[in-house]
């Protein structure tokens, strides 16, 4: 496997080029205080050496050796607990977190590149802080002061990591069916009962306690969703002075032998009356937690990117030196005994394919992120459109970004050939460790209907209208001849999106099966629309540099290919999505 290097000049470039992050962070004032390209600069930087030097190298061993059991205790593998103490002291787990609580308030804009660089070099390793972010993010905006000071500090600090616990055997995605009580207590806490599922990092020994945010019903709690509250549960009590004690009533009962992420311990969790805090209003519980959920769609989403960044990169150094066959047009190295796999048309379709999903990924990525800080700092109308946008754009974060992360495994392991099927050089680890992510956090087919029924038909399509007003706006501020290679396409694709969109809403009055039918065809309309516009943006920062820039002429050249190969792909998208549900529920069951 190739080791890891940092695309920094591409997060650069996205930063202050295209979507001019240092004037957005000069607009807001509390982000003012916080945060300029200095220190923005120096963030990065320093991230990409931990990333690439103390997280990457543990990733081959960590996914061979695994978690390890043994008496209720989970053991990582050798060099995780080390690692994660550098990564600790080095203020990494409090990048993002509230500065009252002892965290350094970075703009999402930075984090999300954190998190690439952290995914890149190993998915395992970064869900341990991952999840504690999460949890951080709703204790933060829901918790009581008093658990703020005494849970959220601790975790800003890196001394306590923190797990969510929502799902159950018979209770996935219908959360509402889930049975662990929460019984309340003369004290104002709660005893809470039952048992969670692929709990990620339920219990590990990078941390001295673990607090476990866990989805419970009162006995007395109306039926479903309404009746779910949210608890802040630790594994260990802590006593007034902050010091531990105790261990409460929660246990590991088994952890889970996967596919992937070997490194990362999945856990089922045993809470036997174990002593819990309110989080939030009672039976308010899902709303709670969606603020967790939200932020981990978004940086499952980003998992994928990641994913697929590692394996552009293996796939293109192995490309280059391995010598397999001539082109077709003739040896270009007739003095060797075969060319490189780079002079075979398909094997130059699936590295720009890579490169153009990948690079549009990561823009679409900050492009969200942009709105998610304007939504935290800003005010008005910004504020208000960002919202939207946040909304609208969150399953596709967590579902496009992680079908093409996934593609672009398989496509890296395809170039390998059967050395990418073989453990030797890693590819098929990346395979087996993306495939998770179109899975949990609400699968990508859920993420589809979330888009297109809640969000898109529960507007009435008014969340659609803002997006495609904004791109637009934009193509009418772009009529330059060089531009109209992009304009145009993507003018056609925003029309042929918004289209789309309203026969399906349409539609969906004579039959609400539509939308369950055309879900996941029209998230992938989008996401390649959406995906059109950020490329747009790239290219016209890169036509206006030297021409001389390597950089911006692969920009420019990248541009064409994602437009010419890969956009297109939305004309079958849109033929399925209108096919209507006839198709699906016109045959019996017993005819499956």
């Amino acid at each position: 496997m190739a080791d890891y290097q940092v695309p920094l000049k591409d997060m650069n470039f996205l930063l202050y080029d295209v979507f001019n992050a240092e004037k957005l962070w000069q607009s807001l004032p509390t982000l003012a205080e916080r945060v300029d390209r200095e220190t923005a600069d120096a963030i990065l930087q320093e991230c990409a050496k931990i990333a690439e030097q103390e997280i990457a190298p543990l990733s081959r061993n960590g996914d061979e050796v695994g978690v390890s059991f043994k008496e209720g205790k989970v053991s990582t593998a050798p060099g995780y607990k080390a690692a994660f103490d550098t990564y600790a002291q080095g203020g990494w787990t409090s990048l993002g977190g509230e500065p009252a609580y002892g965290g350094m308030g970075m703009p999402k804009m930075l984090t999300a590149f954190h998190e690439e660089m952290l995914c890149s070099a190993d998915i395992s390793f970064s869900l341990y802080p991952g999840l504690t972010a999460g949890a951080g993010l709703s204790l933060a905006k829901h918790g009581s002061e008093a658990l703020k000071q005494r849970y959220l500090t601790r975790m800003y600090a890196g001394d306590w990591s923190a797990s969510m616990c929502l799902t159950e055997s018979h209770a996935g995605t219908d959360l509402g069916m889930i049975r662990t009580k929460a019984q309340p207590q003369a004290d104002g806490s709660y005893l809470v009962t039952g048992t969670k599922i692929f709990i990620t990092a339920g219990e590990h020994d990078l941390t001295e306690n673990i607090i476990h945010l866990v989805l419970a019903k009162l006995p007395d709690a109306p039926a479903g969703p309404r009746g779910i509250s949210l608890f802040l549960v630790p594994k260990f009590h802590v006593n007034d002075d902050g010091s531990l004690g105790e261990q409460n009533q929660v246990s590991c009962g088994a952890i889970e032998h996967k596919m992937g992420i070997h490194a990362s311990a999945t856990c089922v969790m045993n809470f036997d009356g174990a002593t819990g805090y309110l989080v939030g209003e009672l039976n308010k519980g899902l709303a709670c937690m969606f603020t967790m959920m939200n932020f981990e769609r978004i940086g499952v989403g980003i998992q994928g990117i990641g994913a697929a960044v590692r394996s552009y990169q293996n796939a293109l150094e192995y490309a280059k030196e391995r010598i397999q066959g001539r082109a077709l047009s003739g040896a270009k190295s007739p003095n060797a005994e075969a060319d490189s796999l780079l002079v075979h048309g398909d094997v130059r379709r699936m590295l720009l394919n890579m490169k153009a999903m990948n690079e549009g990924s990561r823009a679409l990525s900050t492009y969200i992120a942009m709105q998610l800080d304007i939504t935290t700092y800003g005010e008005g109308q910004a504020q208000q459109k960002a919202e939207q946008l946040v909304a609208l754009m969150t399953p596709i974060a967590k579902a496009f970004f992680t079908d093409l992360g996934f593609e672009s495994t398989v496509a890296g392991q395809q170039v390998f050939g059967g050395h990418g099927y073989v453990r030797e050089w890693g590819q098929e680890k990346l395979v087996r460790d993306t495939r998770i992510s179109q899975i949990y956090e609400g699968t990508n087919g859920v993420q589809a209907m979330d888009l297109l029924a809640r969000k898109v038909a529960g507007s009435q399509g008014q969340l659609v209208t803002v997006f495609i007003d904004e791109v637009r706006a934009y193509i009418a501020s772009e009529q330059t001849t060089a531009m109209q290679e992009f304009i145009q396409p993507l003018a056609q694709a925003v029309t042929a999106l918004d289209d789309l969109t309203q026969d399906l809403l349409s539609a969906a009055t004579e039959s609400k099966e539509v939308l369950g039918c055309a879900a996941n065809d029209y998230l992938h309309v989008f996401g390649y629309t959406a995906m059109a516009y950020v490329w747009a943006k790239m290219a016209s920062v890169s036509l206006l540099a030297p021409a001389d820039s390597e950089f911006h002429a692969s920009k420019i050249h990248t541009a064409r290919y994602f437009y010419a190969r890969l956009l297109p792909r939305c004309q079958s998208l849109i033929s399925a999505a209108k096919a209507g549900p006839a198709t699906l529920f016109d045959i019996d069951d017993a005819l499956f």
